[in-house]
């Protein structure tokens, strides 16, 4: 799956190591992206365990599809898939 115009949200949480590394990357490669710290909104986190079945930080979302956390994103930077 190739995204070439796209919108990227980052779920994120206050004090994160490898949200900050996403986050880098993205603005690195000069791609906006939304942030959404999941800290400041009660429950989201749950709501995104029971969507992604993942429990960790960042959980990136690119045009609504779950792509994963830090590594996935950075391996899809490699790929040039982003």
């Amino acid at each position: 799956m190739m995204f070439s115009e796209e919108e990227i949200v980052v779920y994120s949480a206050t004090h994160c190591p490898g949200c900050e590394m996403a986050k880098g990357a993205l603005r690195q490669l000069g791609r906006p992206y939304k942030e959404i710290n999941i800290d400041e909104h009660p429950g989201l986190g749950q709501q995104l365990v029971a969507a992604t079945g993942m429990q960790s930080v960042p959980q990136i979302f690119v045009n609504g599809v779950f792509i994963g956390g830090t590594m996935d994103l950075l391996r899809m930077i490699q790929t040039g898939t982003i």
